[in-house]
């Protein structure tokens, strides 16, 4: 059960929650991955899935949403945030990457997937646009396949002051994923931010909390030092952040605006 952070080979633990907002957090095993929880903004601080590019299998994708009924419903962003908008249930641990294993192993962690602490809003065209979210993650889910490696992956929403108040909760603008693989016996990883903020409606606007970059526009992808997503978010990750191939193999000056997947620096 819950993210391996040996899986790899090297270590490679999840980014953790530290300081006064620990107490708020709450660690929901599932399988092959595992979610973080900001119980008072009900959405996930980070999540952790364990990728095996030579087991995954392809099933039926479903789509039974349900509460995690271990934890208080009032702990979670559930239905009621995604009825009648243009809000998708945009999974977090995207809901292919864990399924691999025997048959009934991997049908299990795909019906996992579909747990509300695994759900942030996102808007539509961020949810299911190939220039955004769903292009990123298909392209690391067939960088694993195609190279048979196996993929440590976290992501997340950056859940900042600035997010605008919807239905009780505060809608994430911007989301980020760190990846993780072991290149000749050491630890290497990645990261990127993807805005939604130009696609997202409700019905208010809200000006960027002081310190926080700037919305990225819309369709723009970034890949970035990992030291800047743990700014951005918060989170304790230093063996990510020590293990960046970035700033090792470009000049690094900003982020690095991505005009195709092929450009990015594994």
């Amino acid at each position: 059960m819950g993210f391996d952070a040996q899986f790899l080979g090297v270590p490679a633990a999840m980014p953790r929650v530290g300081g006064a907002d620990a107490p708020a957090a709450v660690e929901l095993e599932y399988l092959h991955f595992s979610v973080v929880l900001d119980t008072a903004r009900r959405l996930a601080r980070v999540t952790g899935v364990n990728v095996d590019g030579p087991s995954l299998i392809d099933l039926p994708r479903g789509d039974d949403w349900r509460l995690d009924e271990r934890i208080p419903a009032d702990w979670q962003a559930g239905p009621e945030i995604y009825a009648r908008n243009d809000f998708d249930r945009g999974h977090l641990v995207r809901r292919r990457d864990p399924v691999w294993g025997a048959p009934e192993i991997a049908a299990r962690a795909n019906a996992e997937t579909f747990r509300y602490p695994n759900a942030a809003p996102q808007a539509s065209g961020f949810n299911q646009s190939k220039e955004l979210w769903l292009g990123l993650e298909d392209h690391v889910l067939a960088h694993a396949e195609a190279y048979g490696l196996r993929l440590s992956v976290f992501t997340a929403p950056v859940l900042a002051a600035g997010d605008p108040p919807y239905r009780g909760i505060r809608v994430p603008l911007r989301f980020w994923k760190v990846v993780a693989w072991n290149a000749g016996g050491r630890l290497a990883t990645t990261a990127f931010v993807v805005d939604q903020a130009p696609l997202v409606d409700t019905s208010e606007v809200v000006a960027p909390a002081p310190g926080e970059a700037p919305p990225l526009g819309p369709f723009r992808t970034f890949q970035v030092p990992v030291s800047d997503v743990a700014g951005l978010t918060g989170l304790v990750m230093p063996d990510l952040v020590a293990a960046d191939v970035l700033p090792s193999t470009v000049a690094v000056t900003g982020w690095r605006p991505l005009a195709s997947f092929e450009g990015i620096v594994l």
